[in-house]
């Protein structure tokens, strides 16, 4: 358990250069071209009338930017010319092969220039579909109602009830209230999280799940009464309980002050606040109202503690915060942001 900022914990970004992960292409074709102008402007001071020519299509074709007409950087010996021996055939190979170098990198600049625009419109548009598919409750309906791979019934992001169980037993376990502990999972969607809890938990929990999509709510009350052919689940303890209620995280007036023990947002503080930290701000005082004085409210997320602990310490003054490391997962680090009150 850290405390604090959290600086640290995180090892650092690697960055990426160019469209799609590629090294940038205008630098190595920055590169090469330098390289073959260098060659250029020796064979210039020497005296080479070839060499001069050749400098002299590169500067043509860096005036102009185009790369769909280029002249040779050697002019070809004529084929008429005669008696020339091993050294006139050696001298027409190299200005052929030149000549196919110099076209094949004015083929590859074209072709990388294309990718690299392409690559910026399809990450400019996956960034403004995320955001609408965050703020647009239509959107998720969509999403929950869409088939599921394999009669998976459930979905999650980040990761599920079986890597978050080992935070989450001992913290049930340790609770010094009255049974069964109640449990509120806000913006619970289709994930597993709940559905662990209610089936897989030694200890007795009363689950309610909420979200304001209908789609998911209608779907999980479809996995516990087992429709669609799936088996209905069986509780781990005969005194748990598991309900789900279509309700909207930032307002939970349904959900009496005080009465629950543990509170858990799994990525929903993340989707909220792509609509802005009011939004999230306004998550945070309902989860921290529902809670009861002595309980836990856990943020699973995988945004840095430099980022997502100075807005947790501002929005619940008197509570303590902390944040835990889990994993990796699937190679990726998360974390679960704590904040508790007086045990």
């Amino acid at each position: 358990m850290y405390g604090g900022r959290g600086r640290g914990l995180r090892p650092p970004r690697r960055h990426v250069f160019g469209a799609d992960g590629c090294q940038s292409a205008g630098s190595i074709l920055k590169r090469r071209d330098t390289g073959l102008r260098e060659a250029g402007r020796n064979r210039s001071s020497a005296g080479s009338p070839r060499g001069a020519h050749a400098s002299s299509c590169f500067r043509s074709e860096a005036a102009t930017g185009s790369a769909a007409v280029v002249s040779p950087p050697f002019p070809l010996p004529v084929a008429t010319n005669k008696g020339q021996g091993p050294w006139y055939r050696f001298r027409l190979l190299r200005g052929v092969r030149a000549t196919l170098q110099h076209f094949w990198m004015a083929a590859l600049r074209r072709t990388l220039q294309v990718a690299s625009r392409a690559a910026g419109t399809r990450r400019a548009s996956a960034g403004s579909l995320a955001g609408s598919c965050l703020a647009d409750r239509c959107l998720w309906d969509k999403l929950h109602a869409q088939p599921r791979p394999g009669r998976v019934p459930t979905f999650d992001w980040f990761f599920g009830y079986e890597e978050a169980q080992g935070l989450l037993l001992p913290l049930l376990q340790g609770a010094q209230v009255a049974r069964p502990l109640r449990v509120l999972d806000v913006g619970c969607g289709t994930s597993s999280l709940s559905v662990g809890l209610y089936a897989k938990c030694p200890h007795p929990v009363d689950v309610l799940g909420v979200d304001f999509s209908p789609v998911a709510v209608a779907h999980m009350n479809n996995i516990l009464e087992g429709g669609q052919g799936q088996t209905p689940l069986c509780p781990g303890h005969p005194a748990s309980r598991l309900r789900f209620m279509q309700a909207d995280a930032q307002n939970l007036e349904p959900v009496a002050s005080g009465s629950f023990h543990l509170v858990l947002d799994k990525g929903t503080w993340d989707a909220v606040a792509r609509g802005g930290l009011p939004g999230a701000y306004q998550l945070l005082s309902e989860c921290l109202r529902v809670l009861s004085p002595q309980g836990t409210l856990i943020q699973f997320s995988d945004e840095d503690p430099d980022v997502r602990l100075p807005c947790l310490e501002q929005g619940s003054p008197g509570w303590s915060v902390t944040v835990q490391e889990m994993g990796p997962f699937r190679g990726i680090t998360y974390f679960a942001y704590l904040v508790q009150g007086s045990h």
